[in-house]
């Protein structure tokens, strides 16, 4: 089932973008095989998702999974960049998405941080799969939560393009 913004005012394009806002927000289906390193197109959010994931997958998988990182200099310059591009994300929302103020309830963190703990939850979704039996119960947890996150990011960028939700401002 790819996610759509169905209940918006326009609808998704065939591209998977809402096409409401003048900088498009991509659905956690294009957000989720950018993390995964396919090319898709669509803009910034997905080049930052995709550099979210390869950060991710340095901390917690390590590069050729030979483990992950235990140097403190990259683990503290890896937390950085990781701050940064969550920052870009966050920067780049401000400056294309239009924001409701009035009547739309605040939300409790933007989408920088809810992209980053996507391309967090991809990563160690796909390494389960890649190293734990099929009837593990910590593969099937960590499916779980990326669909929970995937569904969660989908209501929100509805939510905001519809005015019912608005983003913080920090």
């Amino acid at each position: 089932m790819s996610p759509s913004y169905a209940d918006m005012e326009a609808r998704p394009s065939a591209s998977g973008l809402a096409s409401t806002a003048p900088g498009l927000l991509p659905t956690s289906d294009l957000l989720l095989r950018a993390c995964r390193g396919h090319r898709v197109i669509g803009g910034p959010l997905l080049w930052f998702a995709h550099d979210l994931a390869v950060l991710h997958e340095r901390r917690i998988v390590g590069r050729g999974g030979i483990g992950a990182e235990s140097d403190p200099t990259a683990i503290i310059e890896n937390k950085r960049r990781r701050i940064e591009l969550v920052m870009a994300i966050d920067d780049w929302i401000v400056r294309s998405v239009p924001q409701h103020r009035l009547g739309a309830t605040l939300h409790t963190e933007t989408v920088g941080s809810v992209i980053d703990r996507l391309a967090e939850a991809s990563v160690r979704a796909h390494h389960a799969l890649m190293t734990l039996d099929a009837n593990d119960e910590m593969l099937h947890g960590a499916w779980h939560h990326l669909a929970e996150l995937s569904d969660a990011y989908d209501d929100l960028v509805r939510d905001v393009l519809a005015g019912r939700r608005r983003l913080p401002a920090w």
